[in-house]
């Protein structure tokens, strides 16, 4: 426990090495039990912007930010007066579906290059089991010169931050810890454990800490993929799926799990890390795989519905203004990794609708580099043949359906066409509005 205490008094440094929406916040957690916290990014944009007291993420807020103690740097070698480094970089997929390794490879040759003895590294980027052992401690050794295990010690604990959440937050939800020996994870777990209220959780090795991540996200996302294909079978059955869920949902043993765009740099990529590695070993899933192929496809699944909706008021799509209402993956947050949206906005495309996104939480700048879109005001928005709500950001949440015709050309009701994906509105009012209404 010697590290341990010498965080305590302050007589050696802590660094987080990626300052985005998981490492932010345990950087700031850190920070504020007043340990010496190093905020590396390789971003000096926004290492400037933190430095300026403004959180692109909204996760820890721009007063806490303001008012922290964290040294922000995009300076590497600042790295080596740390002994306990929190490697926390996105972990996201290819084209392909296998696990993009680029954020986690680079950011360990930083840190073995200015790695120092006697240090701690701790990974929290999704993995697949096996990964941290077989990929990044090579990487740090052969960068550093040192032998893991005996210069220094490597831990993987991983993340379970939950993007705009201000419920479940770092300090309140378990967390997974594990190190390469009974001395490691010691020493990880205590360190852990002064900010994380509820307690830590120690597994017995790093490969069941990495598969306990993967497989937490795998489970919802085969649960969700069980909604989406309930939702397009009782579409074609004119039952609505919101209506069956509330009624399961009274049993109590109902898991509450609903239809919905699931994207996301957790239940969108973990189930592929964890097929990839099994795949390697000879096994093909028969159930993962599945649930993400249903969930991949309801992007387009919401396209196709709005189109047809829009030829059933007698419009002509083409010709029509799409608005969509929300770009991010998930409401009030701005993260736009990995957003179903973008499937909703690449199938219209081949129908030869651009359609107009709106969405006051998201980047201007991360839409256009990652979806080509510009990104437009609410109140510049009219004329429109077809709303499609997407996210239900507290924005869109507190507009009603008097709101949303607002936006339509002035025509009859009945030409007007609502797509609801979020289920934001009654039955009952959609009926009652005269419009051409579908909801997921």
């Amino acid at each position: 426990m010697e590290l341990y205490n010498k965080l305590l008094t302050r007589d050696e440094n802590l660094a987080v090495v990626g300052l985005g929406y998981v490492g932010m916040p345990i950087a700031h957690a850190f920070a504020k039990k007043g340990l010496n916290v190093i905020g590396f990014d390789l971003n000096k944009e926004k290492i400037e912007l933190y430095k300026s007291g403004i959180d692109p993420t909204n996760e820890v807020g721009d007063i806490e930010i303001k008012n922290t103690r964290i040294r922000f740097t995009a300076e590497e070698t600042e790295l080596r007066k740390a002994k306990f480094i929190i490697v926390a970089v996105p972990t996201p997929v290819n084209t392909d579906h296998t696990p993009d390794l680029t954020p986690v490879i680079g950011a360990s040759e930083i840190v073995g290059r200015n790695l120092v003895p006697g240090a701690i590294v701790v990974y929290e980027s999704t993995v697949y089991p096996g990964c941290t052992e077989d990929v990044c401690i090579p990487i740090l050794e052969k960068e550093s010169g040192l032998t893991c295990g005996t210069d220094f010690k490597a831990g993987y604990s991983p993340e379970r931050i939950n993007p705009g959440d201000k419920v479940h937050r770092l300090e309140n939800i378990h967390k997974i810890v594990s190190g390469i020996d009974k001395e490691s994870l010691q020493e990880i777990k205590a360190v852990y454990d002064l900010v994380i209220k509820v307690g830590t959780h120690p597994v017995s090795n790093l490969r069941t800490a990495e598969a306990v991540k993967v497989v937490e996200n795998s489970q919802r996302d085969i649960n969700i993929a069980f909604m989406n294909e309930l939702a397009m079978v009782f579409d074609r059955m004119a039952i609505d799926t919101n209506e069956v869920v509330d009624g399961m949902n009274t049993k109590w043993n109902a898991l509450g799990f609903r239809p919905g765009l699931v994207g996301g740099h957790c239940i969108g990529v973990d189930p592929y890390y964890f097929t990839y590695e099994a795949e390697k070993l000879g096994y093909h899933s028969q159930i993962i795989l599945n649930g993400r192929i249903v969930n991949d496809s309801m992007g387009a699944f919401v396209a196709d519905k709005a189109v047809k909706k829009m030829i059933e008021a007698g419009q002509a799509p083409k010709k029509s203004k799409v608005v969509i209402l929300g770009l991010t993956f998930k409401e009030n947050c701005p993260d736009t990794r990995n957003s179903k949206v973008g499937d909703i906005i690449k199938q219209l495309n081949t129908y030869g609708i651009e359609p107009i996104v709106v969405d006051p939480w998201a980047n201007e700048r991360d839409a256009m580099d990652e979806y080509g879109v510009k990104l437009s005001k609410l109140e510049s928005v009219s004329d429109a043949g077809c709303v499609i709500v997407a996210v239900a950001h507290n924005e869109f949440k507190a507009l009603t359906l008097d709101d949303i015709k607002k936006l339509y050309r002035n025509n009859v009701d009945n030409r007007k066409v609502l797509i609801d994906v979020k289920g934001l509105y009654r039955i009952e009012d959609l009926k009652s509005s005269g419009m051409q209404w579908w909801r997921l």
